[in-house]
């Protein structure tokens, strides 16, 4: 559920402007078929939070089990939404040259060898 939470916020404009972060408290019904049939906020951030908030959560399928004597059963959940700001990608300084690395191996029966790393 988080997982479809996460990919289809949107984070409201307003919000995003004014840096608005936060839960909102959202309780809904389902009814026996698994669809979301009511949504009511009842803590919320205000700034278009609880409109997203209460958009996905009417988006949610649920599968219900079958009940004994054909008994259409709603139920009530509640879930909490959480509203924190993007992180601003930080941009990598940009190439500008070359480094070379080299070193030298020494052994006291052999020859000593030499290596050159160029890295771009």
């Amino acid at each position: 559920m988080r997982k479809f939470i996460r990919e289809n916020l949107i984070y409201p404009e307003a919000a995003l402007e004014k840096n608005i972060e936060g839960f909102v408290h959202c309780k809904y019904q389902i009814n026996y078929k698994g669809k979301v049939i009511a949504v009511k906020v009842i803590a919320g951030l205000g700034h278009g939070c609880d409109e997203e908030a209460s958009r996905i959560v009417s988006l949610f399928k649920f599968t219900v089990p079958k009940t004994p004597r054909k008994l259409k059963v709603k139920f009530l959940k509640t879930i909490r939404i959480n509203f924190k700001l993007p992180r601003k990608k930080e941009k990598l300084p940009a190439k500008t040259s070359s480094m070379t690395v080299s070193y030298t191996i020494t052994h006291q029966k052999k020859e000593p060898y030499s290596y050159s790393i160029n890295i771009k």
